[in-house]
């Protein structure tokens, strides 16, 4: 018995394609229960990123896992799901005013965190300036899925437009990191190399990114309009194969793969397309399932004895970045928009740093350059104490500014059929005849402003919920929701109906 035992123990630590679901679903149901300790305080993605690490090889599951490009492959799909479920919720009236606030955050401010981050690493490690650059590079950009799990899940109601601020910076600025990451990876790795090749591959990456991702974007929209699938669960099946492709697609030609995807999903967000509400709650389950996946990977990949050498400088580089570099790139980024002092703290104080630079910092162990495994190591001991640290604090700092508003408060950007009952004003059944012209179409092609809600559809006395797939047909009677006598107005305007 002991002999079985002591064989099954040792099969289940080693990872092979026999036992990889056994593993991973033990995994992900340990995560999700952690998962009920968030209301002490600790992050979400923490737990995850704990969990992996005591299932691997320096905690008690001993789990073995140790390479580099199977994490940074799996961190990629991960990112491109995670990055795709930001965009497709990213809208544009609430972006609007901040946009070039979040533009120039991705940018300007992802230069001046490198840069300086950098320039400090250098000196306190007594390393080159190159190598210390790509420690900034790396750590330069706020994480995605860090940042929307703790505003979306901790409650955090805040004023103004404070919220779509740092969910669209933390969406946009990967890129410019990865980028950033991509240039003195290669410097490092190519002596040889010139700055005019590291400048052309920038605005090529760039380019094709941005040229691939809007048109993708407008693609989607159009298949999604176009095709007529069988069965609904089909069209998030569908998306999922886009979403891949465009990821795929931009990498294939050398453009910025994570650029694409954010902006194809922000484009075909801000638009009408069969079974929108349904697919956008599917990718927000599945953007949960590669946040967990993602982190889990990257803790089975460090050895925790390995990060002990690194608390002093690690310590010391993380509060160089949180009170200095984060703070001094945003305050310098936006210093030409009207914003007060307190609300550019707190924005300096969500820099949070989560598994974006940790699937970074796999592309020096990639390429095999000197000190990778150090900068491996430095990357996620300043991600785990900036999550562990400003993850924790949001909501106190938030308060103590005077920055939240009640979570009641907070305004939706998507309603279900509950809540719109509750928040529409008006109600009216509106008869279809022969005079609408819309007869035939589908409630997607009519375009209905957001003040709008066709609840139900009366037909031959059977009732049913609308989607954006049902059409209007003769003899139908609309049940709708509007705010106001105006909603209705505009309403009679789509339907092409004189009133």
């Amino acid at each position: 018995m002991l002999i079985l035992a002591s064989n099954f123990f040792s099969d289940f630590t080693n990872i092979t394609l026999d036992n990889i679901l056994l593993i991973g679903s033990v995994l992900l149901f340990a995560s999700l229960l952690a998962s009920r300790t968030t209301k002490f305080g600790v992050p979400t993605l923490l737990l995850f990123l704990f969990i992996g690490m005591l299932a691997g090889q320096g905690g008690p599951g001993g789990i073995i896992f140790n390479d580099p490009k199977v994490a940074k492959f799996i961190g990629a799909i991960a990112l491109s799901f995670i990055l795709f479920s930001g965009g497709l919720g990213t809208k544009r009236q609430d972006i609007r005013p901040v946009v070039w606030h979040g533009i120039l955050l991705s940018t300007l401010g992802v230069i001046l965190t490198a840069v300086t981050v950098g320039l400090f690493v250098s000196w306190v490690a007594h390393w080159s300036i190159v190598e210390g650059l790509l420690v900034g590079s790396i750590v330069s950009s706020t994480d995605a899925a860090a940042v929307f799990s703790i505003l979306r899940s901790r409650s955090i109601g805040l004023k103004g437009n404070l919220k779509p601020l740092l969910e669209f910076e933390s969406g946009s600025n990967d890129p410019m990191a990865y980028l950033l990451t991509f240039s003195f990876t290669y410097l490092l790795a190519n002596k040889e190399a010139s700055a005019g090749v590291i400048v052309f591959l920038f605005f090529k990456q760039m380019i094709l990114g941005g040229i691939i991702g809007y048109g993708m974007g407008l693609a989607m929209h159009r298949i999604f309009n176009w095709i007529k699938l069988e069965f609904e669960g089909l069209y998030a099946v569908l998306l999922i194969t886009l979403v891949l492709f465009t990821f795929s697609f931009t990498d294939f030609v050398g453009g910025n793969a994570f650029l694409a995807v954010y902006l194809s999903a922000y484009v075909l967000g801000n638009s009408d397309f069969i079974h929108k509400k349904s697919i956008a709650k599917h990718f927000d389950g599945q953007a949960w399932l590669m946040q967990i996946i993602l982190f889990i990977t990257l803790g089975l990949l460090i050895v925790p004895q390995q990060l002990i050498p690194f608390l002093g400088i690690g310590l010391l580089i993380s509060a160089f970045l949180i009170l200095v570099a984060r703070p001094l790139s945003v305050f310098v980024a936006l210093f030409f928009f009207r914003m007060r002092m307190r609300e550019k703290v707190f924005v300096s104080w969500v820099g949070l740093r989560g598994a974006v630079p940790i699937v970074l910092a796999t592309y020096p162990l990639i390429a095999g350059i000197g000190k990778s495994q150090d900068i491996f190591n430095l990357v996620f001991f300043i991600s785990i104490t900036s999550v562990l640290i400003q993850g924790t604090t949001l909501p106190i700092v938030a308060k103590w500014l005077k920055l939240t508003i009640p979570v009641n408060l907070k305004q939706k950007s998507a309603i279900d059929l509950a809540q719109a009952w509750e928040t529409k004003s008006i109600y009216k059944a509106i008869p279809v005849d022969a005079r609408f012209h819309c007869i035939g179409k589908s409630i997607v092609d009519m375009k209905l402003p957001n003040t709008i809600v066709i609840a139900l559809i009366e037909r031959k006395n059977k009732f049913f919920f609308s989607d954006g797939a049902t059409k209007i047909m003769d003899g139908d009677v609309l049940y709708v929701m509007a705010d106001n006598e105006k909603a209705i107005e505009s309403l009679y305007a789509c339907l092409s109906l004189q009133t």
